[in-house]
């Protein structure tokens, strides 16, 4: 399945089809919680659920996956990529550019992190990626930075970290401008909220426009397999894949998509048994 024909996909199929399995990349203002901006999207939509794929404190803006319906399992297969943020950092008191990038490169590449003391999860130290961290202008003791960090990572307690080498320092700002695939620009929730409202009209172009169909968003993680036709029917019903159901024997991938031209199967992961290629992890049935 190629993403021209895709895109046809995505043009030809009913609206109410798509919504039952789509992401939308939203663009989350300030303010509200994570679970309120997905609340809204579902009740906007009249949907029976949605999930956010990696949660933003309320005062943090950007980008923010939300499924839709069935997409909604697909979270682990997004959720845990790594994240691109930009925001502000004031320190305590003056300090040169020169010392505080002398600072920063301690904290480049694995680091130990004790997430805060409000956050959800437990309070256990853990190692975490700290991929980059630019200092892209500093005036006076206000810095914009940019960083790119593994899934999990809290900035806040980050700068808070960097801070305690230099006199101290907290986060003033902070936007996420990627989430794994999902990039700016989002769909802001004035933008969503009239494509919704067009949609309720009879308009439906502008909500198709910003649906996201989900073996769209998968193929851009995971390699595709494509089956025989003759196999849709028991691979619908959770069967385990074998190498005869394939159009082309080879080595399968750790973890793939399974189609068959243009109807997506499900995700599967290689098993290593007699006759079994793959178990499927979810079926679109």
């Amino acid at each position: 399945m190629e993403m021209t024909n895709l895109a046809k996909i995505k043009a030809s199929k009913p609206i109410n089809e798509l919504l039952n399995f789509s992401l939308i990349n939203i663009d989350k203002p300030s303010g509200p919680t994570s679970f309120q901006v997905s609340q809204h999207v579902k009740k906007a939509l009249g949907l029976t659920k949605t999930s956010h794929f990696g949660t933003l404190d309320p005062m943090v803006s950007g980008i923010l996956p939300i499924g839709l319906n069935r997409a909604c399992r697909l979270s682990d297969y997004f959720m845990h990529k790594n994240k691109v943020y930009v925001g502000i950092m004031r320190l305590h008191e003056p300090v040169s550019s020169t010392d505080l990038e002398a600072v920063i490169k301690k904290f480049l590449g694995t680091i130990k992190q004790l997430p805060p003391v409000r956050s959800r999860v437990k309070r256990a130290v853990r190692e975490r990626e700290i991929n980059s961290f630019i200092m892209r202008e500093q005036e006076g003791t206000d810095v914009l930075f940019e960083t790119e960090v593994q899934a999990g990572t809290y900035i806040r307690k980050l700068i808070h970290d960097i801070g305690q080498e230099i006199g101290g320092a907290h986060m003033l700002e902070l936007r996420r401008i990627q989430a794994g695939i999902f990039k700016e620009p989002g769909i802001t929730l004035y933008e969503f909220d009239k494509a919704v409202e067009a949609w309720k009209r009879g308009d439906e172009s502008f909500l198709r426009g910003i649906l996201i169909p989900a073996p769209e968003a998968l193929m851009q993680i995971l390699p595709v397999a494509e089956i025989r036709e003759t196999s849709i029917k028991q691979l619908l019903t959770g069967k385990p894949l074998m190498e005869h159901d394939l159009q082309r024997k080879g080595e399968v991938a750790e973890r793939f998509i399974v189609v068959n031209e243009d109807r997506f199967i499900g995700v599967y992961k290689k098993a290593v048994e007699e006759y079994i290629i793959a178990r499927p992890e979810f079926v679109f049935n």
